[in-house]
């Protein structure tokens, strides 16, 4: 008899929980403190997200993976140190989508260029969203579709099937909100915590959305009788 494994799949709506708070903080903590005391935030927000895309599956990213998730933010870090701009900030919006990417990527199916040109363009879109929400708060509402997101999917057995990941969806995505309007705004801010917070999570979910909505691309040989090879 033939025994079929569950797939366990990343987790990118959880790694996007990550990344609001720890953006909002960051961007915040920039007017209080210099770019080498905020990199241990940074390292632990990159690493979370990271764990959030990569852990599920059980298994460890390829070599090449690794490098092609971990680079980026790190030359732009350099650029943050050189007093070129916090771009490494803004990364950040993108990362949980650019890790999708990259789990899905193998040697039979690698990343399309195409799909990278696309990503970057989303990116840019994001940023723009994240900088103009706060003049426009309608970008900003997607703060309160984090908690409602997985309360609605508690309504679905399938769900709860996997209690862990329920778990690091919830609490996190509640969180967010939380630790948005728990930060004080600082005295001469064009804005408060929870518009920038709520431009991250509008920004974050549509770059994650599209990522997620990629279908999956496969090489494997399919026999007449329908066996996959």
């Amino acid at each position: 008899m033939i025994q079929q494994r569950r797939v366990r799949n990343p987790w990118p709506f959880a790694a996007v929980c990550m990344m609001v708070p720890s953006l909002t903080l960051l961007v915040f903590g920039l007017t209080q403190a210099s770019v080498i005391d905020l990199l241990p935030g940074y390292v632990a927000a990159y690493l979370l997200i990271g764990v959030c895309i990569f852990g599920p599956p059980g298994k460890l990213p390829s070599p090449g993976q690794a490098v092609a998730f971990l680079l980026p933010g790190a030359l732009l870090v350099v650029l943050a140190l050189l007093d070129l701009g916090f771009w490494c900030g803004g990364w950040l919006l993108g990362l949980p989508a650019w890790g999708l990417l990259l789990s899905r990527s193998t040697t039979a199916n690698p990343l399309r260029a195409v799909d990278v040109l696309k990503f970057l363009g989303l990116l840019v879109l994001g940023l723009a969203v994240f900088t103009f929400s706060i003049i426009w708060v309608i970008f900003s509402l997607g703060l309160f579709l984090l908690p409602i997101i997985p309360l609605v999917r508690l309504a679905y057995p399938e769900y709860w099937a996997t209690p862990l990941q329920a778990t690091v969806e919830v609490v996190p995505a509640v969180a967010a909100v939380i630790v948005a309007f728990a930060i004080p705004t600082p005295e001469g801010s064009w804005s408060s915590p929870w518009v920038y917070a709520g431009g991250a999570a509008t920004a974050g979910l549509m770059i994650t959305y599209w990522a997620w909505r990629l279908p999956r691309r496969s090489r494997r040989r399919q026999l007449n009788n329908g066996a996959i090879v």
